[in-house]
């Protein structure tokens, strides 16, 4: 009788184990698992090298959990973009405050990102992404420009200094990769705080330009 109990014991355990170990099972961990994994392999490899196998081998999940919580690859894109970076945040902070030097905050902000050892490589590889993907291209603005605006103290897209928002997020993302994917040298030998001094009474021009066309309505 001993004998039976002490197998019925080890047997539960063995049962038990068997359960714990292997892939990950669904939950809020699980997605937060795969949102770091995607955005990892997204900036090493790019949108189109990166494969949803390979993300959920790296999360330790299942792909069909991928499809659970996100539907699609591009679905997981848009969202890597939106939760695991920090660029909207930054950049909505720099929006609100002082007008008049807005254009200072916003270049600072976002250059200081591509500077930055944590988020430049991620940069890199999205915005290598963007150049090589029409959808990637098409989902990264969409996930990044949406929460920017939403943020921003002008959400409305129609507000003319949404406009001016926009030219300037195109006048330092070109700046941007012409300094950190290409590495054209007339532009990395630009110390930060030098660039920002160049880059930020352009950029209040396109925020002071659309805030004219606002007011004289």
């Amino acid at each position: 009788m001993e004998r039976d109990y002490n197998r019925h014991v080890t047997g539960t355990r063995s049962a038990s184990n068997k359960r714990s170990t292997g892939r990950r099972a669904g939950n809020s961990g699980t997605r937060d698992a795969i949102l770091d994994a995607a955005r990892d392999l997204f900036a090493q490899h790019g949108y189109e090298k990166t494969s949803v196998r390979a993300i959920a081998s790296q999360a330790g999940v299942d792909p069909a959990l991928i499809r659970h919580f996100f539907a699609d690859k591009e679905t997981l894109f848009a969202q890597t973009m939106g939760a695991r970076t920090t660029i909207p945040e930054r950049i909505a902070t720099a929006l609100n405050g002082d007008p008049s030097t807005i254009g200072e905050r916003l270049a600072d902000a976002y250059l200081q990102l591509w500077d930055d050892e944590t988020t430049r490589p991620i940069l890199v590889g999205l915005a290598r992404s963007a150049m090589t993907s029409l959808r990637a291209q098409r989902m990264l603005a969409e996930a990044l420009f949406t929460r920017i605006r939403a943020d921003a103290p002008f959400p409305n897209p129609t507000d003319p200094r949404a406009r001016g928002l926009a030219l300037s997020g195109a006048n330092l993302l070109g700046i941007a990769i012409l300094r950190n994917v290409f590495e054209i040298p007339a532009l990395t030998g630009i110390p930060h705080t030098e660039l920002v001094a160049l880059v930020a009474p352009h950029i209040q021009t396109y925020i002071d330009g659309s805030r004219s066309i606002d007011n004289s309505d």
